[in-house]
């Protein structure tokens, strides 16, 4: 059964046409499109985190609201940029976001996408060690986070203070959230590393390689390289994939006069000096879009598909899109609603 959600870049700024013209806008807005979200029977509010941007950063006060103001949507991210993160705190941070909605949370993390900052992460106080990539820093770090959040000791009393030495792990811990971590993916090889090391799959939106493929075959053969390496790791689980996609259905003549130019092909271009391939955008009648959709070869192996939103348009705008993929596109990929809950009944 698949699961839908949606991903908003929280964009804002105070510009003609912006219904998102604040940092506050664009936080206390997203808190309104997941409860609409979550009426319509969508099962996800997902956010994307980047820093020096007008844009949303600091994801845990915005999930730990959504999950005091829902019940049953899961609140997530695509993704955390870990290079920015002291690991420890963020399993604090994380933990406690998680007991507040309830055990919702699906946290998305990975290396991050190309920034507009200078060496952003070392800014914040995080320089990578002696031969160690951005990337190579990003891992590591997530694998501290791994582990505390799994409970380990990462910590020792103080002898002086409690009479004895023994281990100690963050606080608070949230039983099950270790299974609910996602590595964002932009390659076959770190798709790989994700299920070695006990990952649910973000599958990116942009694949910094190209191998003359459709982007959604690339990203299918992503998804069966990721869930191969699954099998032979033993994991006693099974994970959960998602892909992304830039969903514009038109069916108001202002929908045309916003998206009616939008691109219908996959983008290939340099990316840090890397040929990389950029999923294309859906724009169109409703029927077409879910007849592309369903054709679509990520979409159909993945078990989440997490649709992107014009934020910048406003709730009730974006709220009426989401209402069309329920009704319209979603059905036709084999999504069903989750029981709707009542307005004002959390």
């Amino acid at each position: 059964m698949k699961k839908i959600g949606f991903l908003s870049f929280g964009h804002w700024r105070d510009a003609t046409g912006s219904q998102t013209r604040s940092g506050a806008d664009a936080l206390l807005q997203t808190i309104e499109l997941a409860e609409a979200a979550e009426e319509l029977g969508v099962d996800g509010a997902f956010v994307r985190v980047h820093h020096f941007e007008r844009q949303l950063a600091s994801p845990f006060p915005l999930l730990s609201a959504i999950g005091a103001r829902t019940s049953r949507i899961e609140i997530g991210t695509g993704v955390i940029d870990m290079r920015y993160e002291n690991p420890l705190y963020m399993a604090e941070e994380a933990a406690a976001a998680d007991l507040i909605s309830g055990g919702r949370l699906q946290l998305g993390v990975s290396r991050g996408s190309p920034e507009t900052v200078l060496r952003g992460a070392e800014v914040f106080g995080y320089r990578p060690a002696e031969g160690q990539n951005a990337a190579d820093a990003a891992r590591q770090k997530t694998e501290i986070f791994l582990t505390a959040i799994d409970g380990a000791k990462v910590a020792r009393t103080d002898p002086a203070r409690t009479g004895f030495s023994g281990g100690l792990a963050v606080q608070p811990q949230s039983p099950g959230l270790r299974r609910r971590i996602w590595w964002g993916s932009g390659t076959r090889a770190t798709a790989q590393w994700a299920a070695r090391a006990g990952m649910n799959l973000q599958s990116s939106t942009l694949l910094s390689e190209d191998t003359g493929v459709p982007f959604d075959q690339l990203q299918a053969e992503q998804i069966e390289l990721y869930r191969q390496a699954w099998r032979e790791q033993g994991h006693d689980w099974e994970p959960r994939v998602s892909v992304s996609r830039s969903v514009l259905p038109i069916t108001e003549e202002i929908d045309r006069i916003y998206f009616g130019e939008q691109a219908h092909d996959d983008q290939v271009g340099l990316l840090e000096g890397v040929r990389s391939r950029f999923g294309r955008t859906y724009a169109g009648e409703p029927d077409r879009i879910a007849e592309e959709l369903a054709a679509d070869a990520a979409v159909q192996t993945a078990d989440t598909v997490l649709f992107t939103v014009p934020n910048q348009l406003g709730v009730a705008y974006n709220a009426r899109i989401l209402e069309t993929i329920t009704r319209h596109i979603a059905p036709a990929i084999g999504w069903s609603a989750a029981q709707p809950v009542a307005p004002g009944k959390p």
